[in-house]
């Protein structure tokens, strides 16, 4: 989006590391917020969805910060596995909302107590403000806060003096935004070898799965997304002036720091899922393909990074907690999946660092559009397989198609890799209890 404007994102790619492939392993809020806090699947700590119970027995990483002297805070949006603002396990200050949250019209749970806001007030700026007064009063000792903007879920609503400001921009369209393509092709569908277009044609010459033609007809498509709520053009504005407020935000924590001289302080953005935008002409995440899976992520602290460091392994949501523990000099609790990328952040290499990650989505009865999915990722390869529902599986290869348009899942000279993979998916589970 070449107009989109986020300085402070942009400066902490620019002083920081950019990690160019970040993923979740479920692209939905509550399971990848209780990976991000454990350093577990989602199928390990059963916040399976975004109704599912949080269990009892389930440690945050914040906790094993608060045994080795750590001032905690949390501030927004919790939203896992309950609609609970209440104080969680793991923080000395707590500042939730319940539920999604808002953007306007705050109420905050402050340690126990729902305090409610001056409703014009922006949520992010509350938020940030807050976490600004805990660093300040915290400055002395070792402190962890984790920042939760409403920023940037659906609904999108800008800060008041962004609001507008992308109004005469145009909105970007993904190259898969009419995949599937509707009626017969007005383009050739197959070339001079009789291999299918990208994009044209009927339905099967690319094997698109049924669900995602019925989702694209679906509220959670582009032909009718949310209900006809707002068009495409509108929300994708409304959605880039939120960026750019959650941005702003981003920028004043930065300048904060640096004013105080606490540039030793690791600051990680990242997002808990990602989100197509018309990509397959689908709306919303929780499918495996790129746009839902991947993540924005980003690493500040001029201490302990070179600049401009760019990350190429693939790392994901289950690696925080290791990372942000080994930067606090503590090793990873024996429990925990995921491993530190800290040494990747450093500028070093990491010779048996991962080289697939794995993925897992449980349908939802609220939302069934998208089934149940499991899927393997190389980097050059993605199979995906769908459980519960008589469709076909989808195998891309990503290098040549990176917009994962021609599903060659039935092709026989892949037939050796796609099993393969199969069976990697399934050691996976087998072996991490996901049976």
């Amino acid at each position: 989006v070449p107009w989109l404007q986020t300085p402070a994102l942009d400066r902490m790619a620019r002083e920081g590391a950019c990690l160019k492939n970040a993923f979740v392993t479920t692209s939905l809020s509550s399971p990848s917020r209780a990976s991000i806090l454990t350093g577990l699947f989602t199928h390990t700590h059963t916040v399976v969805d975004n109704q599912a119970p949080k269990p009892d027995d389930l440690v945050f990483f914040p906790q094993y910060l608060q045994q080795n002297g750590y001032r905690t805070a949390f501030f927004g949006k919790w939203h896992m596995g309950n609609q609970d603002d209440m104080p969680q396990p793991g923080f000395d200050h707590w500042e939730g909302f319940r539920g999604q949250g808002t953007y306007y019209d705050t109420v905050l749970n402050i340690n126990g107590e729902r305090v409610k806001f001056d409703p014009e007030l922006y949520s992010t700026d509350i938020l940030t403000d807050h976490a600004i007064d805990f660093v300040r009063d915290n400055e002395e000792g070792p402190f962890f806060i984790y920042l939760s903007f409403k920023s940037v879920h659906s609904g999108f609503q800008p800060s008041p003096s962004r609001k507008g400001m992308y109004k005469d921009e145009k909105a970007v369209y993904p190259p898969s935004f009419n995949v599937p393509e509707y009626g017969i092709p007005r383009l050739p569908s197959k070339d001079a070898d009789g291999r299918p277009l990208a994009g044209r044609g009927w339905y099967g010459e690319s094997r698109l799965p049924d669900w995602v033609k019925n989702q694209r007809e679906s509220w959670h498509g582009v032909d009718y997304q949310y209900h006809g709520a707002l068009p495409y053009e509108e929300d994708f504005r409304n959605y880039c002036e939120t960026v750019t407020s959650m941005d702003d935000a981003i920028g004043r924590l930065l300048d904060f720091l640096q004013a105080e001289g606490l540039e030793s302080t690791l600051v990680i953005y990242m997002g808990d899922n990602g989100f197509t935008w018309g990509e397959h002409g689908l709306i919303d995440k929780r499918n495996f393909y790129e746009p839902s899976v991947r993540v924005p992520m980003l690493a500040y602290c001029p201490e302990l990074i070179p600049a401009g460091r760019t990350v190429e392994e693939m790392v994901q949501n289950i690696d925080v907690a290791p990372t942000i523990m080994a930067a606090c000099g503590l090793a990873k609790a024996p429990q925990m999946c995921g491993e530190s990328f800290l040494p990747l952040l450093k500028g070093g290499t990491a010779a048996d660092w991962r080289k697939r990650i794995y993925y897992e989505y449980y349908w939802e009865y609220a939302f069934p559009q998208t089934p149940t999915v499991f899927g393997v990722r190389t980097d050059r390869y993605k199979y995906i397989r769908y459980h519960g529902i008589w469709d076909t599986n989808e195998f891309f290869d990503l290098q040549e198609d990176p917009y994962e348009t021609v599903n060659l899942i039935d092709r026989p000279e892949l037939q050796d890799t796609i099993r393969s993979l199969a069976n990697d998916l399934y050691d996976w589970l087998e072996t991490t209890g996901g049976m």
